[in-house]
């Protein structure tokens, strides 16, 4: 709560992590800088806020939210699409809810884990990228992204080839083009159907770079949210495709909630937050609500928003520090599986099933193929992400380095 200091000044002291994790109380004032006049008596100060960052603290209740939000998509895929409810369908046969009513009622809301990952997206990048050059932030984002998304690229194919009959294959260079992972970039179809949201990152990753150059801070991060809001609002309506492409106006909106949910973690909450992330609520409930005509058509849009806002809530929970007390080691293996989980369960899981639906209950496989994939995922993590990114990052850095040093001809 604000508190008055001995020279009338208003000052809020916050929470930062520490070694004691306690409060620790802002500096007394310094003298009036020269040219300005101190204050004169009778006439009331003008108040001082004191921000203290709260950094260093590693959020594990994130990785649970993010395994949540992959497992709630890979339902969705198995068990709860427009495409695997009917007649005639290649995966099932025949509609899934009549097959599992229960379970399609439920896994129709599971592509709302897809506006989840952004949201966490634009949270983590942030947090991330605080304090790192935009060699780093490149470096960084190359090792993440892209040895897992190779690896699925190239597993994925291999499945379309062995197991025919349940997916179309692209034609082998449609196929090479897909490693660039910029195959939207060129009107190019993706392996696999989930790389659509790849598209949408790389676009936020290219903006945010933009703020990362200059150095981020509290005031550039906010004037970043709102300017590319305002673009996002004014692109569907201008005409003008290359505002519309970089805008992003179906995925930014999550974007900056998570930018604005870290910045109430790191800095503390005030209005000028809450407005952006209700700005965000507003606008991400009408994307929410496009997305089931244009696109679902298996959910409806009131469900919908109280999923969605109720992971809101739970991300501004988190970045408030109500779930500071949550260490459980286990977290972080479970948040390094999301995301090959999440670009190899679709083409590869929904052909299991065509192969298996006549074998077991339907609900049973559906809880064995995922766990199937969830075990190759801590695989690929083990033996596929981690070894290459470790490789790729050397090699990157080495390059930077000979970019650095390198001298022009005598």
């Amino acid at each position: 709560m604000p508190m008055r200091g001995a020279d009338g000044r208003t000052t809020i002291p916050t929470r930062v992590a520490g070694l004691s994790g306690g409060l620790q109380q802002p500096l007394p004032p310094l003298a009036a800088p020269p040219g300005r006049r101190p204050p004169q008596p009778g006439v009331a100060p003008r108040p001082r806020v004191v921000v203290r960052e709260r950094v260093g603290r590693r959020l594990y209740a994130v990785d649970g939210i993010r395994l949540i939000a992959a497992l709630m998509v890979a339902v969705h895929h198995f068990a709860g699409t427009d495409r695997v409810d009917q007649p005639g369908n290649p995966i099932w046969g025949r509609p899934v809810s009549d097959i599992m009513p229960t379970v399609f009622r439920f896994a129709s809301y599971g592509w709302i884990g897809v506006e989840i990952f952004f949201v966490i997206s634009g949270f983590v990048i942030c947090m991330s990228c605080w304090g790192r050059t935009p060699r780093q932030f490149f470096v960084s984002r190359v090792i993440r992204l892209y040895p897992a998304y190779w690896f699925a690229v190239v597993f994925t194919t291999a499945v379309l080839v062995a197991v025919p009959g349940v997916w179309e294959r692209l034609r082998l260079r449609e196929v090479l083009l897909n490693l660039t992972m910029l195959q939207s970039g060129s009107g190019v179809a993706n392996v696999d159907g989930v790389y659509w949201t790849l598209w949408s990152e790389l676009r936020f990753y290219l903006l945010f770079l933009v703020v990362v150059a200059t150095g981020l801070t509290y005031r550039k991060v906010v004037v970043f949210c709102c300017v590319w809001g305002a673009a996002a609002m004014l692109a569907p309506v201008s005409g003008f495709r290359l505002l519309e492409l970089t805008a992003n106006p179906e995925g930014a909106w999550y974007f900056i909630a998570g930018l604005a949910l870290y910045l109430m973690h790191r800095f503390g909450q005030d209005l000028l937050l809450w407005g952006i992330l209700g700005m965000a609520w507003l606008m991400g409930q009408l994307e929410l609500g496009h997305r089931i005509d244009e696109v679902e058509h298996v959910s409806g849009w009131r469900g919908s928003v109280l999923v969605f806002t109720v992971f809101l809530l739970a991300m501004v929970a988190i970045a408030l520090g109500a779930t500071d007390r949550v260490r459980w080691k286990w977290l972080v293996t479970a948040g390094a599986l999301t995301y090959p989980l999440y670009l190899i369960h679709y083409v590869a899981g929904t052909t299991l099933i065509n192969r298996l639906r006549d074998t077991m209950d339907a609900r049973l496989l559906v809880v064995v193929v995922l766990a199937g994939f969830l075990v190759l995922s801590w695989l690929v993590h083990r033996f596929v992400e981690r070894p290459v990114a470790g490789a790729v990052k050397r090699g990157l850095d080495t390059s930077f380095a000979r970019m650095r040093n390198a001298r022009g001809p005598a």
